[in-house]
């Protein structure tokens, strides 16, 4: 298969992926195919209710990066689990519809909204009762328990695992059949951002998938090219070209030390307060993981100084996550909250 991004000008990723026999293609070759019926196909390594973000994920095999930190390499950077094609996809996303027990509005299909309905420790559930964090907004009978803990089923569904999004007309095929099935689903596409050109976000609009959830994982282009294999200027200008075309974004980066610190992460901030002020931005902890296992992870002053930077670019709407990366003990945590009144 002839690279797309090469097809629009751009620089192919670094998308190398292993296949049987210790051999090496490139990820739209092992990963992706149409049937004899002209059917998309794609390596699908599970497909599940996900904890904490309480929708529906499709892990997805392959992907145009190749990050270090990259904490599901096992299957974005093998060919890993189950052929299945748009049609089998869609119809696993009508069986969960069955499940929903909370229908967010458009402007709630993002991941940012998870932890507003349940916190998914599932005591309301196991005692009657709930428990002291508990956000008091969902009844005991919307919960429900998936392979990665208790709590409720949004009407989203994620597309995560490995990113392809070079590979659109795949993308563009399974939105359509997904809405087909289950209109009342929303569709959020969680992104490395690389294929997401102007040609490619305008037909994914025009297939119907409703959000993104952007992982913007450097700003110093140098530091972003050794994280990933790629360049990012074009994902930089993403937030702006991705608010342009309609869609709802929320965007998250991780805190990693020596490599992405709070100098780097005050300037994505910027870019997005630029953008809009409301944009939801997630400053993620870092943990040592696939080629930067002797990678330390940040600790809790660090993140701490990070947030308040990020908060003084001039975003208005900013989270940790990864507490327990950092915050070990009972002083860390009272410190945090002290800090930043994050609970």
């Amino acid at each position: 298969m002839k690279c797309e991004l090469n097809r629009q000008g751009i620089q192919m990723g670094d998308c190398l992926t292993m296949i049987q026999g210790n051999k090496k293609k490139i990820a739209c070759d092992a990963v992706l195919r149409k049937n004899e019926t002209g059917t998309w196909q794609r390596i699908i390594k599970s497909a599940h209710l996900s904890r904490p973000e309480h929708y529906f994920s499709i892990y997805m095999s392959g992907c145009n990066m190749n990050c270090r930190k990259c904490h599901s390499h096992e299957f974005t950077k093998a060919a890993s689990g189950e052929w299945m094609t748009t049609d089998q996809i869609a119809g696993l996303c009508a069986e969960y519809r069955e499940q929903v027990t909370v229908y967010e509005p458009l402007e709630r299909a993002l991941d940012w909204y998870a932890s507003d309905l349940c916190r998914c420790c599932g005591y309301c559930v196991i005692t009657g009762r709930r428990s002291p964090t508990c956000p008091g907004v969902l009844e005991p009978h919307q919960i429900l328990l998936s392979p990665q803990g208790f709590g409720p089923a949004r009407n989203i569904v994620g597309y995560t695992g490995g990113d392809l999004g070079c590979c659109v007309d795949f993308y563009v095929d399974l939105t359509r059949k997904i809405k087909t099935k289950s209109p009342e689903l929303w569709i959020l596409y969680e992104t490395n951002g690389y294929g997401l050109t102007s040609t490619n976000l305008k037909k994914l609009r025009e297939a119907g998938v409703d959000s993104f959830w952007l992982d913007i994982k450097a700003f110093d282009p140098v530091i972003h090219k050794k994280l990933c294999g790629v360049d990012n200027h074009r994902i930089l200008d993403l937030p702006k070209q991705v608010q342009q075309f309609g869609f709802q974004l929320e965007v998250l980066s991780l805190f990693i030390p020596r490599w992405v610190e709070t100098d780097q992460l005050s300037k994505i901030a910027l870019l997005l307060a630029e953008v809009n002020r409301e944009i939801p931005f997630t400053l993620l902890a870092f943990f040592p993981e696939y080629r930067m296992m002797n990678t330390r992870s940040p600790n809790t002053v660090e993140m701490i100084e990070s947030y308040h930077a990020v908060k003084k670019a001039g975003l208005k709407n900013v989270r940790i996550g990864n507490i327990g990366v950092f915050a070990k003990t009972e002083t860390d945590y009272e410190l945090l909250k002290r800090e930043t009144g994050i609970e």
